[in-house]
Order: structure tokens, then C-alpha cells, then sequence
């Protein structure tokens, strides 16, 4: 039988016709009033989180939509710092011993890579064993927006002190975020700011904060040629300080000439100041961006469509984006109240934009260790950590999604690359690799180098969490429901039921065998159901449902 017999919806025809049917929605903030059952809860899950644990649908299922958005919308306590998990037989950290925290350590060339390396095993820990909040999903989405590239800046301490500054500001106040990004000192490294000086501006990084980090580049954001240049004379000055990787700023080689920007910023003409108080017309500066108001548009877009869908319409703008861009302004660029509001609007809940994007790869990658209960290393396990954690983040670079190193300074082009936007993580060359992962972590799992450790799918205490695992038809109800972007036709539901059956029709040669384990526990009985159960994920996982969120 042809797959396209199987659907309602064949995914083809689902991703053509996702935008058009988001357009056509009407719904705007106004407070969702509808159901907030299972479907409603996994959709929020699924936009706020890596993947919908079973666990976390269940909690979250004994919440009203309010009380919900607002736990989600929590700060997690930031983690504890990584460590020094990457000594072996070829490379000795001389500063750091094994199991303690390289933070705050010196540079040291020859481990430079490894402490790279051990932060981005750290950032993926924190997303896997993430609490339930937004906090991980929001640290990628401020990552893309404003983002440095770990390998290149190539200094574990200031990519750290980044991450902490996601963390900090991912929602509080956007101004004390693009603040702080401003005098980051991997920032400031990766976009030549400690270069800018008033005998030669520099103007990458005025260049990068009105385009990609406040105003953006639509048809009404009208800043100038001019307007780059003199911003980057009021950000000439500032240094970082290599000995303890503090910032500081140098009177000397700033400008300090009055500056005049064009109407786009009203005329706006800010004073240059002498020594100290040079520093002052940065928030200056800040001030003229974020009083512009296609700043809160601009941000509001990026929001939208991370979290919603990427077509943004005439009605969406007006019904959506300029409600959402008045909420971010009158809240003094606070970012909390603008994502409540979204999360609790009809129009985030409209069945119209229930799976209408495509997982990005971590999501995809991240979500499923998440959902199919793969377990990490413990962290005192710290080799075997470093390990798993350098194969997961791999796995990432060789998805298009490598934590920590987007492809450049405008983030990856899933998230603002008109007119494919996210349809671009899916490719001829990306869509076997998600596959392959599939295979991998249902046969084998990923294992260390020397197989002390194993991580695979826990299968059967996955369907040990189901309502009903001894019924196969419920089984493969649940499981559609829980996993799939949208529903595959009762068809294709039987094609399921045969892989879990392995081709028998009578529903008790899953039943006995399910009971024959819950009953006697024996290993034999474990691998009988387990067996079937890999038959049934593999048919599952790759269904083209599994890849819509």
C-alpha cells in the first residue's frame, strides 16, 4: 500500500498547507476559553520544552491553562558549573584537576578545546534533566537571536559567562539583556568590539545590533548606512581584559564627537562625553533602539515565530504582533508578560496552529532522549559523561543544530530565511540522518568507548507508564496521541498494530506476552515484549508525523 493512503494528511501536503491555514486564522490575544485537555497540554509542552515527557504531561494535566502557563514560565535555578570531566590518557588539564570546575581558570591552550567541548555536554545535561519550565527552550531562542560561536571564540570561560547571561536575562528585561550582550567579552571578542576605536571604528557590531539584534531588517526598518557608522563611534572604547576576562573601558579611544542620527531615529542627537563618561552614551544608544518602535516588533516576530509559526500575515501582524509589541513597550521591555499573553491566547491554542513546524534538531534529537527515557551518565560518571555528552553534541552539528556554534551571527536560517524558515531543517541529506539516530538509539544506543556505558531506549517502562499496556489498540491510541504531530488515519494506526503484533491478528499475542512479563518479571519475558515493542518504534519513529511539533 502506498503511504499516502495511510493519512488524512500526508505530510507533504501538511507542511504545504500549514502557512496558508495559519493565515487564515482570525483568533487573536484574547484569553483562550476552549478545553485544556491532553491535546491542548502537549501543544503547550511541546513549543515550551525538549519533547513531552510522560511524566510532565500527567503534572501538567492537573493544571488549569493559567496555572500551567504561569509554572512554565518560572526561572530554574541555575545549574551547577561544569567541570573538568575530559582528563585522559592523551591530555592532562595542568590547572584543573579531574572532577573540579575549570570556571574562572586560566586559559590554557592545549585544554582550550576540551573545556569547550565539556560546556557544551554541560548545556545539553541541562536540557535532557531540564525542570518544568521554558527556561532551556528560551536559552536557545536568546542563543539564535544574539548569538557568539563557542568553537570560534574558542574560550570556555567567556562562553560560559554567556550561557550565564541567557540564563539571567532570558526573561527579565530585554534592554539589561542586549546590555549585557553588548559587554560580553566573548561578544566583544566575536564581533571585534574590543577593536572599535575612535582612530577606526569598528562597525560589526553596530552593524549586527540594529539589523539582527533590535530593528532587524523588514520593510520599515529604515535605519541608515550613517546611522551603523555612528553607533559604532559611541561603542568605541570598550575592552576586555584578558587577565581576569573582565570588560573595561578605555576614555582614550573613544569618540568623543556629538552624534546625529537620521529621521529614521527622529534627528535623534546623542552628546559625546569625555573619560568616564564616555561609557554613558551606550545607554544612550539603547535608549534610541528600543524607543524605535519597530525594536518591540521586530522582537515580538522573533518570538512569534519561534514559538507559534513562521508565516507572519497581514491579520497576524495586526492581530497578533502589534498587540504583543504594545504589551512588550508598556512593560518597559520585560519579556514575561509578552510570552504569558501568548501562551495564553485563542490564538496560540486554534487547532490551526497545532503541528504547524517542523522540530528543530535538538528539539527532535533532545525531545525523543527525553520522551523515550534515555538516561546520561551520572555526573560523577565523568568520563563516560564527557563522552556521551561530545556524541550528543555531534549528533547536533550533523542535524544542523550544534549547540553553542550556529552557523553565523544571524543564527541559523531556520528561524528567519524567507520563505523555507523551519521547512529547511528537513532535506534529502537531513531527514536519513534523523532516521539513522532513530535506529541507533532503538538497536544499540550510544555507548562509550569501552561499553561501560549504554544509553537506549527504555521501551517497555515507556508503555509501563501507558493506561492500558496489555490492549494493543489503546497502546497504539496513546502512543499516536502522545508522539505524533497530528493523527494518522485508522489505517495506518493497523499498520502499527501489525508491527506490534509482528504480523499475527489476534490481539492476545501481545496481551499474554504483556502479562506473562508483568507476571513472572523474567528476562525471558522482558525480552519477548521488548522485541515487539522495537518492531512498533521503529514503525512509529519514522513516521513524517514525528517530526511536526
Amino acid at each position: 500500500m502506498n503511504r499516502r493512503d495511510f493519512f488524512t494528511l500526508t505530510k507533504k501536503e501538511t507542511l504545504a498547507s500549514a502557512p496558508s491555514l495559519v493565515s487564515a486564522i482570525l483568533s487573536g490575544l484574547e484569553v483562550y476559553s476552549g478545553p485544556f485537555e491532553k491535546a491542548q497540554v502537549i501543544h503547550l509542552l511541546r513549543r515550551t520544552m525538549f519533547g513531552v515527557k510522560q511524566e510532565d504531561l500527567e503534572y501538567f494535566m492537573g493544571k488549569t491553562m493559567e496555572e500551567a502557563v504561569d509554572e512554565l514560565l518560572q526561572v530554574s535555578p541555575f545549574p551547577d558549573p561544569p567541570v573538568n570531566n575530559y582528563n585522559d590518557s592523551e591530555i592532562t588539564d595542568p590547572i584543573v584537576p579531574f572532577g573540579e570546575t575549570w570556571v574562572g581558570a586560566e586559559y590554557v591552550n592545549e585544554v582550550e578545546g576540551r573545556r569547550v567541548s565539556s560546556l557544551k555536554g554541560w548545556w545539553i545535561r541541562n536540557i535532557v534533566e531540564q525542570e518544568r519550565t521554558i527556561q532551556e527552550k528560551m536559552n536557545l531562542f536568546w542563543h539564535n537571536h544574539i548569538p557568539t560561536q563557542f568553537w570560534g571564540i574558542f574560550q570556555a570561560n567567556w562562553s560560559y559567562q554567556y550561557m550565564q547571561t541567557l540564563h539571567t536575562h532570558s526573561m527579565g528585561n530585554f534592554r539589561d539583556l542586549i546590555k549585557s550582550m553588548t559587554l560580553d567579552p566573548g561578544m566583544l571578542h566575536y564581533l571585534n568590539g574590543q577593536y572599535n576605536n575612535k582612530w577606526a571604528p569598528d562597525e560589526n557590531y553596530s552593524r549586527e545590533l540594529q539589523e539582527l539584534f533590535c530593528i532587524g531588517k523588514g520593510s520599515n526598518a529604515a535605519f541608515t548606512e550613517e546611522d551603523v557608522q555612528v553607533a559604532a563611534k559611541i561603542l568605541t572604547g570598550w575592552r576586555v581584559d584578558y587577565s581576569d576576562n573582565s570588560i573595561y573601558f578605555d576614555d582614550n579611544a573613544h569618540d568623543t564627537e556629538d552624534k546625529v542620527f537620521s529621521a529614521f531615529y527622529n534627528n535623534a542627537t546623542i552628546s559625546g562625553r569625555t573619560g568616564q563618561e564616555g561609557k554613558e552614551e551606550l545607554d544612550d544608544l539603547l535608549d534610541l533602539l528600543l524607543d524605535n518602535e519597530e525594536c518591540a516588533l521586530f522582537l515580538c516576530r522573533k518570538l512569534y515565530r519561534f514559538f507559534v509559526a513562521d508565516l507572519i500575515d497581514d491579520t497576524v501582524e495586526t492581530n497578533i504582533i502589534e498587540p504583543l509589541a504594545t504589551i512588550l513597550r508598556d512593560n518597559n521591555y520585560n519579556i514575561a508578560p509578552v510570552l504569558s499573553a501568548l501562551f495564553r491566547s485563542q490564538h496560540f491554542f486554534d487547532a490551526l496552529t497545532l503541528a504547524v513546524q517542523l522540530k528543530a534538531p535538538n528539539d527532535y534529537l533532545l525531545g525523543m532522549m527525553r520522551e523515550m527515557r534515555m538516561k546520561l551518565p551520572a555526573k560523577d560518571d565523568l568520563s563516560n559523561a564527557h563522552q556521551i555528552g561530545n556524541s550528543l553534541s555531534y549528533l547536533g552539528m550533523v542535524l544542523q543544530q550544534e549547540l553553542g556554534d550556529p552557523p553565523n551571527v544571524a543564527g541559523w536560517p531556520a528561524y528567519y530565511q524567507i520563505p523555507v524558515y523551519d521547512k529547511s531543517w528537513i532535506s534529502t541529506d537531513s531527514l536519513p540522518k534523523r532516521g539513522g539516530v532513530v535506529g541507533w538509539f532503538l538497536w544499540s544506543g550510544m555507548s562509550t568507548e569501552d561499553d561501560s556505558f549504554v544509553s537506549i531506549m527504555n521501551l517497555v517502562e515507556v508503555v509501563e507508564n501507558l493506561k492500558s499496556p496489555e490492549n494493543p489498540n489503546l497502546v497504539i491510541d496513546e502512543l499516536c496521541e502522545w508522539l505524533l504531530g497530528i493523527q494518522p488515519t485508522d489505517t495506518y494506526k493497523t499498520y502499527l498494530k501489525s508491527a506490534l503484533l509482528s504480523g499475527q491478528s489476534d490481539d492476545s499475542y501481545w496481551t499474554e506476552a504483556w502479562v506473562d512479563y508483568v507476571d513472572t518479571g523474567t528476562d525471558m519475558a522482558y525480552e519477548t515484549v521488548y522485541s515487539r515493542l522495537k518492531s512498533l518504534f521503529w514503525a512509529l519513529l519514522q513516521l513524517e508525523e514525528c517530526h511536526l511539533s
